[in-house]
């Protein structure tokens, strides 16, 4: 399958809020939140942090990244979507900060998302980190 392929994977809900997944099994997992589903600034925040790694404008991706986890912070809803969606914000944030070779932070990132959330796709990004860091 092409990288370019999205595949939408039902994640659960912040209020009524699910998340998906952009790439396939041998590049990174980029989560996003299915449109019109969150609070419009999260949702805004959190797929354009995805949609900028995408596009190779990591500077900005993590900018925005960054923005969503701040966001999350003062979100109203069940303590584990909010752990759970902010998990997935960092993990975005951590490939965005892998891929401008920012690594010592994309790897503290991606530990911070894992231990947040059990999470096949955080687990995924964290483990392809590590081997092309050789960690």
């Amino acid at each position: 399958m092409k990288s370019s392929l999205i595949k939408t994977i039902a994640l659960g809900s912040l209020l009524t809020c699910s998340a998906a997944v952009m790439a396939d099994t041998s590049d990174y997992k980029l989560m996003v939140i299915e449109q019109a589903t969150a609070p419009q600034p999260l949702e805004q925040s959190f797929n354009s942090c995805a949609l900028n790694v995408k596009s190779k404008n990591y500077a900005e991706a993590e900018a925005i990244c960054t923005k969503a986890i701040a966001l999350l912070k003062d979100a109203d809803g069940p303590k584990f979507k909010v752990r759970q969606l902010t998990s997935f914000a960092l993990s975005n944030r951590g490939v965005a900060r892998l891929k401008s070779n920012n690594d010592t932070a994309a790897i503290a990132d991606l530990y911070e998302a894992a231990q947040m959330s059990n999470s096949t796709m955080v687990s995924h990004n964290l483990t392809l980190a590590k081997e092309e860091l050789a960690l």
